[in-house]
């Protein structure tokens, strides 16, 4: 049995879900609310970050970045169909590898965090508390369109993100477009190179696992759940 420890608008917890429907796996789900720093998941990850992949008898993982490794390590991709996690030559790897990092680390640290911490984490963390910083949300979606511009650009020049095959960079960047997707904050009249490749990406059954999250207290936007948005 295969559990992920996950919080249904954390972009990392996401793109690991969708890597493994990718590869045709159906974790046991359990969500965990990373603002509460409960002792118990810190007993599992001290750094209190998310998601925490175990396997019965087995591996206990934390982070996207070691599990994805792991699970392209193991082999797990060989199941899901043609799916490969890092697809390539030892250049195209590092493509890939490079793409991920920039959803996981810059494009999160310039967007998706800010709008989950002003637009949800405030709401559930009392410690936090009181309305959003409106001008961090501003800047949040002024970097968003910078982002946008980019995902449009690689999406016009290649087949996907990294290259000619799905790989595990565009999950990660469907994982946090589909975070501010949820929470209607995509322009996407500012980039049709960008919205074709994620629909694209929104059409495949791996991703009907995020279309299918609720967040007590807060309704998608109209078109979150709509393939041909």
């Amino acid at each position: 049995m295969i559990k992920l420890i996950h919080y249904p608008l954390d972009p990392f917890s996401r793109s690991i879900r969708l890597a493994l429907a990718e590869c045709g796996v159906d974790p046991e789900l359990e969500e965990e609310r990373p603002w509460e720093w409960r002792p118990e998941f810190l007993r599992l990850n001290p750094a209190g970050s998310l998601p925490v992949y175990s396997e019965e008898g087995g591996a206990l993982l934390c982070g996207a970045y070691s599990i994805s490794e792991y699970l392209a390590e193991c082999g797990a991709d060989e199941r899901g169909g043609g799916f490969a996690f890092f697809p390539g030559d030892e250049e195209g790897r590092a493509e890939v590898r490079r793409v991920v990092d920039w959803f996981h680390s810059k494009f999160d640290g310039e967007v998706t965090s800010y709008l989950l911490e002003e637009k949800v984490m405030r709401r559930f963390d009392p410690q936090r508390g009181g309305a959003p910083d409106m001008e961090l949300v501003r800047a949040a979606r002024a970097n968003l369109r910078t982002h946008l511009a980019y995902i449009g650009h690689l999406a016009d020049a290649r087949n996907w993100l990294a290259g000619e095959e799905l790989s595990f960079a565009d999950l990660a960047a469907a994982a946090h477009i589909s975070c501010v997707d949820f929470l209607g904050d995509v322009p996407w009249e500012e980039s049709e190179p960008a919205k074709v490749w994620y629909a694209r990406i929104k059409s495949r059954p791996s991703f009907r696992v995020l279309l299918e999250d609720k967040v007590p207290g807060f309704a998608p936007s109209e078109a979150y759940a709509d393939p041909d948005f």
